[in-house]
């Protein structure tokens, strides 16, 4: 097997689109060497940094967020399991959050369906005449946080 891989190598085994990964390497995400003629090569372990970006996009977190994550790895060599393990330990906590968010919008929605939204007292979706408008902007019931989370934040 060859050390490095063509564009369309990288997006074939990726999944991601070739344009795609020209602007992950725009941003910093990857990086590419250059042949004489000008093409790309990536190495094999961009496939990893790709594959990274892809799960974190898919669950919400910004290329900013996952630009800076990634600028914690080495850049002289490929990450190892204890890079990645130190990267994921960074973003424990706010995925944790989004876990909580993300079963609680599901439990949330399992109550309504079928509802027609007569129930508005208990709907975490519904705030009458903006009542909740002093606790911040977006859903506030559905962002407050348990009693037990918010004592330890």
């Amino acid at each position: 097997m060859h050390e490095s891989l063509t564009i369309g190598q990288l997006s074939e085994r990726s999944g991601v689109a070739p344009s795609a990964l020209r602007y992950y390497e725009r941003l910093g995400l990857i990086r590419a060497e250059r042949t004489g003629g000008n093409q790309r090569r990536y190495a094999r372990s961009e496939l990893r940094r790709v594959a990274f970006i892809r799960i974190s996009q898919q669950v919400g977190i910004s290329l900013d967020e996952i630009r800076a994550a990634l600028e914690s790895l080495p850049a002289s060599r490929t990450p190892t399991a204890e890079d990645w393990s130190r990267l994921s330990t960074i973003w424990r906590e706010r995925l944790d959050e989004q876990i909580r968010l993300l079963t609680k919008l599901r439990d949330d929605l399992d109550s309504c369906i079928g509802c027609g939204c007569l129930s508005l007292q208990r709907c975490t979706l519904s705030n009458p005449s903006d009542a909740l408008a002093g606790e911040g902007p977006g859903p506030r019931l559905m962002l407050r946080r348990p009693a037990a989370d918010a004592a330890r934040a």
